[in-house]
């Protein structure tokens, strides 16, 4: 009788075991768009049905090359042909340049993000941006969010293996968002995308690999890993088309996780105590990300959000005045006029909401979604979508007046009304001049790269006496004649990457570098060179953030979330701010003394300064 009780245990100890080991797929960075992401996703599909012992398949991220509905829809027509279940986020590449901001990934997928659980492992992923701006990688606020209720719902002991595009470093401005919450369960490993390469890594003592690209590049063949779970270590195996799997390159021990006790760099907001004056008055944390500018109607401040929601906050409290739910994505910087504020969502419609009780007032549908901010102009406002088109409407009742439909490229900024002129620039490569009654096209201009990531799309144009100005993500900042397009002259002394901004008089254009300084440049026809240059520390910067000047102070946010006041005429710090960790956008300054901003990560704030 003993020893049959020990026999059946040994049978169910072997039945649990065997229960544990499996295998999966772990494919990534496919480009899908690029010269052979296509064909290379082919063979790795292919290859992955012919395989037998594969029990699902994780892709994490850069699906494809521009986020462009086109893409997206070949990508999921490709990955519909596995014979396994997969499980997909995206990554910079279909977030960063997306024309529909996110919605069409989600409706082609069915989520940006993944929980799952397999054989007593949970796997949990979240998406990563940025989202329809440069910036640091970034998880998203709603993903975070929802990180946590997921994670309520997890027992303390139940092993957790965590996806992400981005390595859980700092390439993502909130990696400690992710890892903070990980190290509090038993997180066995993660494994991530984005470099290209097979790599080891330890995050704060989450054991980590990043997955090879499944793009050839100088081979003649794409690949992949074979990661086999067994009862206590985990392998990865590179795997190629047709081919036979490779040796293990990396093993990882499987056991219940520890957090050590060490200290790591978490964001530093002594700043702040250098400069007392400054403070916030308020500060809303929304649930999901902000990529816009608030503005400020019927003593509300007005934005919306990554989940399609506009939110309307007291301008004295901060607190939640009313809401309005759009389909989609919002990534449009709403604009108020005579009580009404109009703004584009990802769902593809243009709206008008009342801003004191936020009531529809009108919608104008478009074929695509609508990422670019609005302007106004009298009785008219103007704003571009993602369906190549560029229109003006009738502020009271969203009657269409004219339509431009010949954009090259999705349109996601802000345009500038100048000399009869409304200007504007896409990710399709061209700045677009049009007659701002007829819509007419009166000329385009290009920085003669073919490459559409060097598209003059997120700079807000300025101009003075006949001259148009820009920085693309070309580095240069160029000066346009106004009346036919022509280039006057282009200057790359500073590295200005699309933020920029003018003086109170126009006489002087700023802008931001990529390293540490603001530099002016005097308005002229011929170069000018850099006039001064300030040093103000901010370290590497490349979010295209313009600059404001207000009562003798220029403004303007970084991509670690702090938010500097300079004296234009002592080229000097009067004060900084930091908010969150995160982008900040466009500021909106109310005057010299208040501040209106948003981050990246949905926090929106007024500071108030003395």
């Amino acid at each position: 009788m003993k020893h049959r009780i020990l026999l059946l245990f040994a049978i169910l100890l072997s039945l649990a075991v065997k229960a544990q080991n499996f295998k999966y797929a772990f494919v990534t960075d496919t480009h899908v768009g690029s010269p052979t992401g296509e064909e290379d996703l082919n063979r790795t599909v292919a290859d992955i049905n012919r395989l037998n012992d594969i029990d699902f398949v994780i892709i994490t991220g850069d699906i494809t090359e521009m986020g462009t509905n086109n893409e997206l829809k070949l990508a999921k027509d490709i990955l519909s042909k596995l014979n396994k279940p997969y499980h997909i986020i995206p990554g910079n590449h279909d977030t960063g340049w997306s024309e529909s901001g996110g919605v069409n990934f989600i409706k082609e997928f069915g989520a940006d993000k993944f929980i799952f659980d397999h054989n007593g492992y949970r796997f949990i992923a979240c998406a990563s941006g940025p989202y329809v701006r440069m910036s640091d990688g970034h998880i998203p606020r709603d993903a975070t969010v929802w990180l946590d209720s997921v994670l309520k719902t997890t027992p303390k002991s139940m092993p957790i293996i965590f996806a992400n595009h981005y390595p859980l470093d700092n390439s993502l401005d909130n990696w400690y968002e992710a890892t903070d919450r990980l190290k509090k369960y038993n997180i066995q490993y993660a494994i991530c995308g984005h470099g290209h390469n097979n790599h080891p890594f330890n995050f704060e003592g989450i054991e980590a690999t990043m997955g090879r690209s499944n793009l050839r590049a100088k081979d003649s063949i794409g690949g992949y890993n074979i990661v086999s779970m067994t009862k206590d270590t985990v392998f990865f195996q590179v795997k190629k088309p047709t081919q036979e799997i490779l040796a293990v390159w990396r093993k990882i021990a499987l056991k219940t996780f520890k957090a050590d006790q060490k200290k790591y760099d978490r964001p530093v907001f002594a700043l702040n105590t250098k400069y007392p004056a400054t403070k916030e008055v308020w500060s809303y944390h929304s649930n999901a990300n902000v990529v816009n500018t608030p503005t400020y109607a019927s003593n509300n401040v007005i934005f919306g959000n990554s989940l399609g929601l506009v939110e309307a906050l007291n301008k004295v409290t901060g607190k939640k005045v009313w809401t309005f739910k759009t389909k989609g994505a919002i990534y449009s910087s709403p604009v108020a006029v005579n009580g009404t504020v109009i703004l584009g969502s990802g769902d593809g419609n243009i709206y008008a909401l009342n801003a004191k009780t936020g009531k529809e007032i009108w919608h104008k549908a478009t074929a695509n979604s609508v990422l670019g901010s609005p302007v106004v102009n009298g009785q008219q406002v103007y704003i571009g979508g993602s369906d190549n088109t560029f229109r003006a409407l009738d502020v009271k009742t969203g009657k269409e007046i004219w339509a431009f439909t010949a954009v090259e490229g999705t349109i996601v900024g802000k345009p500038l009304i100048y000399q009869g002129k409304i200007i504007f620039g896409s990710w399709g490569r061209h700045l677009y001049a049009l007659d701002i009654n007829t819509g007419n096209l009166l000329w385009k201009w290009n920085n003669g790269q073919a490459n559409r990531m060097f598209s003059p799309a997120m700079v807000t144009p300025i101009a003075y006496q006949g001259i148009v100005y820009i920085a693309a993500p070309d580095r240069y900042l160029t000066a346009i004649d106004a009346k036919n397009g022509s280039t006057l002259w282009r200057n790359k002394e500073a590295t200005v990457r699309e933020s920029i901004g003018q003086s109170a008089d126009s006489t002087l254009i700023y802008g931001k570098t990529m390293q540490d300084e603001i530099v002016a440049y005097k308005a002229q026809a011929q170069d000018p060179g850099i006039l001064w240059r300030c040093n103000v520390g901010f370290g590497y910067e490349h979010v295209p953030s313009m600059l404001i000047e207000k009562d003798g102070k220029v403004f303007f946010g970084t991509k670690n979330g702090v938010i500097y006041a300079i004296d234009p005429q002592q080229q000097s710090t009067v004060w900084a701010h930091k908010i969150d960790n995160s982008m900040i956008n466009t500021v909106n300054v109310i005057d010299g003394k208040n501040i209106l901003t948003s981050t990246m990560d949905g926090k929106v704030v007024w500071l108030k300064t003395n």
